[in-house]
Parts: C-alpha cells; structure tokens; sequence
C-alpha cells in the first residue's frame, strides 16, 4: 500500500515526510493502523548530529499505538480487531531471556533482520526498532506487537511504548523502590515525569525533582514530585540535596544522560545501600567516571533499558494502571500535531517547551 511517513535522510539534516510503499504481513507479522505515535529524544539522534548511524533513509518512530487491522500466517497471539502498543523490544517468550524474571532485552532483539518492509522509489528502507511508527500503518513482527485492553485512549497510551514503559519501569521494575523510599529525579522531561510517576505508584514518601527549566515544576508537582530544585538557582545542588534529605536519597535517577549529571546523581544517594538509575542516552562518545569510593561506599549504579519491563506481558499493566486513575498519563502530553507538522514538533522538544509531543492520524 502507498503510505506517507517521517523519515530521516541523513545526520544535520532536517526531518522530512514522503510516500512510501508498505508491504503487507508476511509470516510472524501483523498490520496495524496507527491511532498515535509519540516523539522522542531517541528519533531526534538520527538527524540532530548526536548519534553515528550510516543506513539512510530511515523511516522514524517507535512509541506508538493502535488497532491491528490484518495478520500473516503463523500468527497466533495477535488478532484483527485487537488494541496494540507498538514495542521497541521484542518479547519472543521462548529464549533464555524471556524465560528470566531478570531482564526484558529478548534475545532476538539482538539478532539483525533483513527484512525491509518501507520502500521508496524502488529502494529499500529501514525502519526504526523495525517499527517506523511516523506512518499511520506499519507492519511489524507478531513479537512487537503488545496487545492491552480496548476501553483505554491509544493517543494516550501510545507513550507507554516508550516513555512510560522507561519511566515508570525505572522506578518499578528496575529500581524496586519500596513504600516509605525517598528518590531524586534529575531531568523532568517526558522520561523524568514518568519517574515521577513510579516513585509515586511504589508509594515513595518523598520525590524531589530537577530539572533547569522552571515551566517543568508544574507538570512535576502534578505527577507526584514533592519539591522540584532549580540547579540554576541552587548553588550548592548536592550539598542542598544532601541536607534535604538527610545524607542521600535512596534512589537517583539520571533521565538525561550525561558524565557529570550521572556523577552528581551517584553522589546525590545514601552511603550504604542508595542506589542510581541511569536512564539518559548518552551523547556521542562519553565515558563515566566516578569516584570510586561512592561506589565502594555501599551504593549501586545501574541501567534501565524500557525500564526492565517485559513488552508484552507485563507493559499491559501499565494500560490497566492509566484505565484504574493510578497513572496520570494526560499530565505528559503537551502538544498535538499532524503528521506533516513533525518538524515544529521535534523543535518544541529542541527547545525545552514540551513535555510529550503526540501525532494524530
């Protein structure tokens, strides 16, 4: 079928939308019309100078949801009809990983495909995740494919694809943060609120946010965050840190991705068992240096890739959270726009004044 999508074309080079060809289902795979996708930090990288990558065009996208419309031989646990959230990861359900409480990164998410289903002038074309969600339909594999209850907003709940399953996951699946827990949240963007929102859901008793752009504190406030500080009007950021909570916080989360904001949130925890989250993407070659007495000190660092959740048998959860009032996933998204509107989007992002950007098809 003719489709249009965003894609990328080459790094420094603005985002562009054109016509595609998209192959129908094959084995393993199902159709899906798109309701919404998000945007993200992770498509902007394929065309803002921040991320080497050397296979143009790529058709950009992967938070998205909406309804599976046919579905190719061999496909048992997807129907048409069914409601779908767009996965990043696979979750196969059969491989070693799958089988393990101890991660959701499926082992067939590490196993390149040549399967191209976009096609432009006769050519080819990857998608992103091997989702391509700028596009109103898409075909995916079977294992990407979440399916989650019908009575909940897919313009909504398309950001648990990405965001909320990061966020929410971070605090929840990866961290495990108990009632009573106290936590600080560096950086209040779209994976920071949902942060928020799992500190709150885990029953923290204290969550303190950071972030330099003062229009961030609302949003926060309204997510769950107890205090929000200013780094820019803080002088002594660490040292406030640490006195306000007597020592450390229990948990840190670093949702921007950066050396020395990884560092600070390190030493922003409690000596004995606080223990930092790094989330944020970090640009181009960085390394991390810490001192090695914070760690040696008793205190953890470690990474969260979609928030340790499982795709498609746990994120559901997420959905049924949003559909019972627990999570306040309307608090995230900011701005609305159509397709052919994507680069005033990705701008608004550039720019610090949205939290989560929506596409409505």
């Amino acid at each position: 079928m003719q489709v249009r999508a965003a894609f990328a074309f080459a790094q420094n080079q603005p985002i562009a939308v054109g016509d595609f060809t998209l192959d129908g289902p094959g084995p393993g795979e199902v159709l899906v019309e798109l309701r919404a996708a998000g945007l993200c930090h992770s498509d902007m990288s394929f065309f803002d100078g921040s991320r080497v990558w050397s296979d143009y065009p790529i058709v950009l996208g992967h938070e998205g949801a909406g309804v599976v419309r046919e579905v190719g031989p061999g496909v048992t646990s997807v129907r048409a009809g069914d409601h779908v959230i767009t996965v990043g990861i696979p979750e196969c359900g059969t491989c070693p990983a799958c089988l393990s409480p101890r991660t959701n990164l499926c082992d067939t998410y590490f196993q390149p495909t040549t399967r191209r289903v976009f096609a432009q002038k006769g050519q080819q074309v990857r998608a992103f995740c091997e989702l391509g969600t700028f596009c109103n339909f898409v075909t995916i594999r079977e294992t990407q494919a979440c399916v989650i209850r019908r009575d909940v907003p897919l313009d909504v709940v398309c950001c648990l694809a990405c965001a909320g399953a990061t966020g929410v996951g971070s605090a929840i699946f990866t961290a495990k943060m108990e009632p009573g827990s106290t936590a600080i949240v560096f950086g209040l963007g779209g994976i920071g609120l949902n942060v928020v929102e799992g500190a709150r859901i885990a029953g923290a008793s204290r969550i303190i946010g950071i972030d330099t752009n003062p229009a961030k504190e609302g949003p926060a406030r309204t997510a769950g965050a107890t205090e929000v500080l200013n780094p820019a009007t803080t002088p002594d950021l660490l040292g406030t840190l640490r006195e306000m909570t007597g020592g450390g916080a229990d948990y840190a989360f670093d949702c921007v991705g950066g050396t020395d904001l990884l560092r600070m949130a390190v030493e922003s925890t409690r000596i004995g068992w606080g223990t930092t989250v790094s989330i944020g993407i970090f640009p181009g070659a960085q390394e991390i240096a810490l001192r090695p007495r914070a760690i040696q000190e008793g205190r953890r660092l470690i990474g969260s890739y979609l928030g340790n959740i499982k795709t498609r048998s746990e994120l559901p959860r997420l959905a049924d959270w949003y559909a019972e009032g627990r999570l306040r996933m309307d608090n995230l998204i900011s701005h609305r726009i159509d397709l052919e509107d994507i680069g005033h989007g990705f701008d608004l992002i550039r720019q610090g004044a949205a939290r989560r950007v929506v596409i409505d098809f």
